[in-house]
């Protein structure tokens, strides 16, 4: 059998150096559907990535791809800035009906910029504006986007460096289990908010992910959440959720702090929301922070109305019954764990760890390197998976929310493989 070689010269010689999914994956992909995708030679791909969360409903999701060609062969309006559409108020109805009405949540909706970093910059930007304060406080190992001000909130030293110029203004604290439970949570952190000598400015807010992808896999217990939330009401801080990929049902609720019983004061979405991989991305937050001044924050594709279309058609679709998709998330979220378990039992000597939330899982190797060479193996025998963690260390399974059973199996399987074989 002769294998041709994909035709990657254009990439290569042409498009920038900073590329990178594309050199662990060195093929051209041509199309997708539901879970699969297929180079332009015709070979198949089992994708445990979903676009890195943004593809929770999988590639061309049939009922999404049907509104959004039903509303451009009408002639739908495709950009109209922040103007009023007919296809924003039904996103904002349909988001209020459905997610927020619901969960008993008043937040007010803002649209950035189409990305999810434009989201945390606006909440950053929100936080200080409210407060009238500068300071905010991260996480270690956080990951928050990379325009200046979420680079500034965030712990990649790789990323961070980027940047060119000093970032300023953030205050790095240590995430859930840091110290592998030999320090009580929050001890340091409210020690130095209570020193007049600690040097830490008084912080505007505190941002947070409950799970961290980019970071490892971190996952946040429940009550360490509601013990944050309760630091920044008695230190009058307000306290962001970073759900851009662990929103829309990831973790299995549609929100990740949900189960903790938390109220964040400003939540910032995007990756799922469009459902269709289009950009969109929302800050939310309670009504009285609400003290912008029309246009202090804009962008010209803060308004994304074939997204508004997709995002509507998917809210409608899975969320209409919430609790029918948590609860199946949560089962297919069991499934993975079980099969990451045969896995360590198999290879006991090289895995560290595994663990994870919903459909979001990571599995540690003692030996750093072997995730990315587990992850190119997997590659070579037809499974899109990707590594995280400071050092990517970690593999990381984001599969579509509406993956199968059957192919849940047959990716554990090929995993099962690709780390036994690059051991």
């Amino acid at each position: 059998m002769t294998i041709t070689q994909p035709d990657l010269s254009v990439f290569e010689t042409l498009e920038s150096e900073v590329r990178s999914y594309c050199r662990g994956w060195p093929t051209v992909f041509d199309r997708a559907r539901g879970s699969r995708m297929y180079d332009e030679d015709g070979h198949e791909y089992l994708d445990f990535f979903a676009g890195a969360g943004s593809l929770n409903y999988g590639h061309n999701n049939p009922v999404l791809k049907r509104a959004l060609i039903d509303y451009l062969e009408r002639d739908g309006v495709t950009h109209g800035l922040d103007m009023s559409t007919s296809a924003k108020r039904a996103f904002l109805q349909t988001f209020q009906d459905l997610v927020l009405r619901p969960r008993d949540l008043p937040y007010k909706v803002m649209f950035p910029g189409p990305t999810g970093t434009n989201a945390v910059e606006s909440a950053l930007k929100l936080a200080r504006k409210v407060k009238g304060r500068e300071a905010i406080v991260s996480f270690t190992n956080a990951f928050h986007g990379m325009s200046l001000g979420s680079l500034a909130v965030t712990g990649n030293a790789f990323k961070r460096a980027g940047a060119g110029i000093p970032l300023v203004h953030g205050t790095p604290m240590p995430f859930d289990n840091y110290f592998d439970g030999t320090v009580p949570d929050f001890l340091w952190f409210e020690r130095l908010l209570e020193d007049q000598g600690s040097g830490l400015n008084k912080p505007a807010a505190v941002i947070v992910e409950t799970v961290q992808g980019e970071g490892g896999i971190n996952v946040a217990r429940p009550a360490w959440l509601r013990a944050l939330a309760e630091l920044c009401e008695r230190q009058d801080m307000l306290l962001i959720v970073d759900d851009i990929q662990m929103g829309c049902g990831r973790t299995g609720a549609f929100f990740s702090f949900e189960e903790s019983g938390i109220t964040p004061d400003i939540v910032t979405v995007s990756k799922s929301i469009s459902g269709y991989g289009l950009p969109m991305s929302l800050c939310l937050f309670k009504p009285e922070l609400d003290i912008w001044e029309p246009g202090e924050h804009n962008g010209t594709f803060r308004g994304n109305n074939p997204a508004f279309v997709t995002a509507t058609a998917a809210l409608e679709s899975y969320w209409a019954d919430g609790s029918a998709m948590e609860k199946q998330t949560r089962a297919r979220g069991e499934q993975v764990e079980q099969g990451l378990i045969a896995i360590c039992e198999e290879n006991p000597a090289d895995v560290k760890e595994y663990r994870g939330r919903g459909l979001v899982w990571g599995m540690e190797f003692h030996d750093k390197e072997r995730a990315g060479r587990a992850a190119q193996r997997a590659f070579e025998l037809g499974l899109l998976v990707e590594t995280s963690g400071p050092e990517s260390e970690v593999l990381k399974l984001l599969p579509a929310l509406t993956i199968t059973p059957d192919e849940l199996d047959e990716g554990l399987r090929v995993l099962a493989r690709a780390v036994t074989e690059t051991a």
